[in-house]
């Protein structure tokens, strides 16, 4: 048996996103704007489409968890991210390095199905909108929404366990800015290949099993609108799906391009890029496309501001 095997990790370092000292003041300010806009634009979603009378449909149900996983992986990465950016060397425990790992696969795996959720929900609502309200009822959307949270649970904690079981050699630098699956197998003296083939697995039945319900949904939907007699009809329909689709296209097309592209032309400069757009930009762009071009979202915010100036004037 090789010494090395038997080596100890108890922290690792994280390179970050780069080791260029004149960059690591604007990227700090950079992505503290965009952290910070993100955990607003979630929380305020989270918070309106549960006190807003408007907002309580099973569409805005399944958007008020969009936001909850928006905010849990965005926060699992993001804090520790811009440390980084303050301090020489950024370290983090075994156990803490294992934490972020899980949460993270958690809420990105969560995002996955709901917006699958949200795509059902949408066609329920375009192509059978007298049904709607009871094939969409309460105890429904909480069944796909809990039914999406216990797999996503054990799915993470069975990757994350078996990744921190392995024997991790004396070499302890991880080449990202936060504990991905990947980078991490690189440290790894024992044998992975059990451990790459569940995620693998487990990878493409997520992202596969969620992309169809997606493009089926929208199938239907793209079906129905165009059998629509009524221009105001087809009009109204497609405005129904414009934040959502638009929301899934973002998401879709990162995760996509980061793992179906041919491993030759994988670097890590490229997964870091990847991994920013949609660990921390995404998240920002999700509550502002919905507040944007969402008209009942916009008239609550525009209510709740009211009620605010009101209370302070």
């Amino acid at each position: 048996m090789e010494k090395h095997n038997l080596t100890v990790v108890t922290e690792f370092i994280l390179m970050g996103i780069t080791d260029r000292p004149e960059l690591q003041a604007p990227l700090f300010g950079l992505f503290l704007i965009i952290y910070l806009i993100s955990g607003v634009g979630n929380l305020g979603m989270i918070i309106l489409t549960n006190v807003d009378s408007r907002l309580q449909s099973p569409m805005y149900f399944f958007l008020r968890h969009l936001a909850i996983t928006d905010l849990g992986y965005s926060t699992a990465v993001g804090p520790k991210m811009l440390v980084n950016f303050v301090v020489d060397q950024n370290v983090i425990s075994f156990y803490l390095c294992a934490t972020q790992l899980a949460f993270f696969l958690l809420f990105i795996a969560c995002e996955l199905f709901i917006l699958s959720a949200m795509s059902y929900d949408r066609y329920v609502a375009i192509c059978n909108p007298l049904l709607y309200t009871v094939i969409m009822s309460q105890r429904v959307c909480w069944v796909l929404v809990a039914i999406s949270y216990l797999y996503c649970t054990f799915v993470s904690l069975l990757l994350t366990i078996k990744i921190f079981t392995l024997s991790f050699c004396g070499y302890n630098v991880i080449s990202h800015f936060y504990c991905d699956s990947l980078p991490l197998l690189m440290l790894v003296c024992s044998n992975t290949q059990e451990i790459e083939v569940i995620m693998l697995v487990f990878a493409a039945f997520n992202l596969m099993s969620s992309l169809l319900v997606v493009l089926v949904s929208y199938m239907l939907i793209l079906i129905a609108i165009l059998r629509m007699n009524s221009a105001e009809g087809r009009r109204k329909a497609f405005s129904t799906c414009g934040s959502h689709l638009t929301v899934v296209t973002i998401f879709y097309g990162t995760l996509i391009f980061m793992y179906v592209q041919p491993k030759s032309s994988h670097s890590f400069d490229t997964e870091k890029v990847a991994s920013i757009f949609y660990t921390l930009i995404i998240p920002m762009l999700n509550p502002l496309i919905y507040s944007l071009r969402n008209k009942d979202v916009k008239y609550a915010l525009q209510k709740t501001r009211e009620k605010i100036s009101g209370v302070f004037s």
